[in-house]
C-alpha cells in the first residue's frame, strides 16, 4: 500500500504515542521483572503492528519497507526488546501471507495480523547457528502426515507462540533438502526448554523448542518440499532491516538521553556540554547513527523494489547499523559516568538489549561473508555489485 506523507507521518504519529503510552513506561519493569507483556502486544495489534508489510487482504496494514523500518525505529525508542519481538512476530506473518495456500493464510494471517496470537520463528538449532543449511530437524513422511522430531535453540516467544514456522529436513543434505512447515502452538509432542538466562531481551521469553514426533499433515508445508531454506533466507532480508532499525530507535533514545544529562550535569566548574571533548563525541554520535539510518532506509528501498542486490544491501545496512548502534549506547553509557551504569537511568538496558543484535538475524560476520562473496564474484555473474 502506498501512502502519501501525510498519512506516513500520522502512522508514525500513533506508533511515537504507542511507544511512549505503552511501552516506555514500564521497560524498566519489563526488563527486571522478566514480563512477557501480552496485552500490550494485542493492543499494539489493534494498532496494526501485528501485520505492518503483510497484505490487506487478511487484516495486514500493507506498508512498504521503507515505512516499516520508520515504525520499528520509532517503536525501539520505547523499548528494543519488545520491538524486537514485534519484528520476528511480523517476519513469521509475512512468510505465511507470501508462501502459504488460502487455506494457510486464512487460518493464521489474521490472528497474527491482529495479535491475538504470536509468531515464532524455528531455524537456528544447538549445533546449528550460522551453518543453517546443516540443520537436522527431520520432517518424515508418514503417509498424508509428518512427523517432525529435533530441537531448536534460542527460540523468541518459544511457549507464547500460537504458531511455529519450522525448517525441518525433508531430503538430501543440504539446503536444498530443507522444507518449511507450520506447527501450532498446542501441537501433541510439542514442548519447551528452560527460559534462556539471557545478557538482555529480558521481556521476551526465549527458549528451546522441542518436537517429539509431532505429527502435522501434509497441508502443513509451507510452500512446497525442499524450498524450506530459500523462505527462510528472503524472510531474513526484512529482519535484518527491522533488527537494525531497532537498533537504531534504541541508539538515538540512548544519545537523546545523553544529550540531556550532559547539558545538566557540572563538572570543574561548567556543564559538561560545554567542553570540546564531550561536542566531539556528541557530534560522532549523531552522525553515525544517521548514516546507519541512510543505509537502512536504501535496503529498505532495495526490497521495496526488488533489486538485485536487495540482500547484499540489507546485510551491509545490518552490519553497519546494529555496530553503529552497540557503540553509540555504549559511549551514551560512558557520558553518563557512573549513573549510566545504574538500571534506575536505562541507559544500561538498552546497551545490553542491542547487543544481541549484531549476533541474530545472521552474525555481523556472515554479514560480511555475504558482502564480501558478492563482490568478488567473477566477472559478468555478479549481478548484485552495484548500490544505487
Amino acid at each position: 500500500m502506498t501512502v502519501t506523507a501525510e498519512e506516513r507521518e500520522a502512522i508514525l504519529g500513533a506508533v511515537r504515542e504507542f511507544a511512549d503510552v505503552e511501552l516506555a513506561p514500564l521497560a524498566l519493569e519489563r526488563d527486571e521483572k522478566h514480563l512477557f507483556p501480552r496485552d500490550t502486544l494485542h493492543r499494539a495489534g489493534e494498532l496494526g503492528l501485528g501485520g505492518i508489510y503483510v497484505r490487506e487482504e487478511f487484516g495486514g496494514t500493507g506498508l512498504s519497507r521503507t515505512d516499516t523500518v520508520a515504525i520499528f525505529e520509532e517503536l525501539a525508542k520505547g523499548d528494543p526488546a519488545v520491538a524486537a519481538y514485534i519484528s520476528i512476530h511480523n517476519m513469521v506473518a509475512w512468510m505465511i501471507d507470501t508462501y502459504g495456500d488460502d487455506e494457510q493464510r486464512s487460518r493464521w494471517v489474521p490472528a497474527l495480523a491482529s495479535m491475538e496470537q504470536f509468531g515464532g520463528y524455528c531455524l537456528t538449532e544447538p549445533g546449528v547457528g550460522s551453518d543453517a543449511a546443516n540443520l537436522s530437524t527431520s520432517a518424515i513422511r508418514d503417509g498424508d502426515d509428518y512427523l517432525l522430531t529435533g530441537v531448536k535453540q534460542f527460540i523468541s516467544g518459544a511457549g507464547e507462540a500460537g504458531v511455529y514456522v519450522v525448517m525441518a529436513r525433508t531430503g538430501v543434505p543440504g539446503a536444498r533438502g530443507i522444507s518449511a512447515f507450520l506447527v501450532p502452538g498446542d501441537a501433541e509432542g510439542l514442548s519447551f526448554g528452560a527460559l534462556e538466562k539471557k545478557m538482555g531481551w529480558h521481556a521476551q521469553p526465549t527458549r528451546q523448542v522441542i518436537f517429539d514426533g509431532v505429527r502435522v499433515p501434509a497441508s502443513a508445508l509451507l510452500g512446497t518440499e525442499g524450498r524450506g531454506f530459500a523462505i527462510a533466507m528472503s524472510a531474513l532480508n526484512g529482519g535484518r532491516l527491522n533488527i537494525a532499525a531497532c537498533s537504531l530507535g534504541g541508539a538515538q533514545w540512548a544519545l537523546d538521553k545523553a544529550v540531556q544529562y550532559v547539558h545538566e550535569r557540572v563538572a570543574f566548574g561548567e556543564p559538561l556540554a560545554e567542553k570540546q571533548s564531550i561536542l566531539f563525541q556528541v557530534a560522532d554520535m549523531r552522525t553515525e547513527l544517521q548514516a546507519a539510518r541512510l543505509m537502512v532506509r536504501d535496503g529498505a528501498q532495495a526490497v521495496d523494489d526488488k533489486a538485485p542486490d536487495a540482500t547484499m544491501r540489507c546485510a551491509m545496512a545490518k552490519r553497519f547499523a546494529t555496530d553503529a548502534g552497540f557503540e553509540v549506547a555504549n559511549r551514551a553509557l560512558q557520558l553518563h559516568g557512573g549513573y549510566g551504569y545504574l538500571q534506575d537511568y536505562g541507559i544500561e538496558k538498552v546497551v545490553r538489549d542491542l547487543r544481541v543484535h549484531q549476533i541474530l538475524e545472521g552474525t555481523n560476520e556472515i554479514m560480511r561473508l555475504i558482502v564480501g562473496r558478492e563482490m568478488l564474484r567473477p566477472a559478468g555473474s555478479a549481478s548484485m555489485r552495484s548500490a544505487s
